[in-house]
């Protein structure tokens, strides 16, 4: 009986290495973030040489895309402002 009690017990994870393990998965979700806006961009840049139609539901989405990037602190505010008025003169 008291060896079952042993093994039901669990060890404690240190903070600093939980931490560390949320780390890791926010800084991947950021990853793929930024790299979603940099398409968003790169595919509008590519419209607007070509002189597509579809400029501006591409705007639409890079500038939902930086609202969402500022919300979530992975750019500065003014950041996302430059970006999306040097697109709307552009457009």
């Amino acid at each position: 009986m008291a060896e079952d009690k042993k093994k039901a017990k669990k060890t404690k994870r240190p903070t600093a290495l939980k931490r560390d393990i949320q780390n890791a998965k926010r800084r991947m979700i950021n990853k793929q973030f930024k790299s979603k806006v940099s398409t968003a961009i790169k595919s509008l840049q590519s419209a607007l040489s070509t002189k597509d139609a579809s400029v501006k539901d591409q705007l639409k989405s890079v500038y939902s895309l930086m609202d969402k990037g500022v919300k979530k602190g992975l750019y500065k505010k003014n950041k996302a402002a430059r970006i999306k008025s040097k697109f709307a003169s552009k457009a």
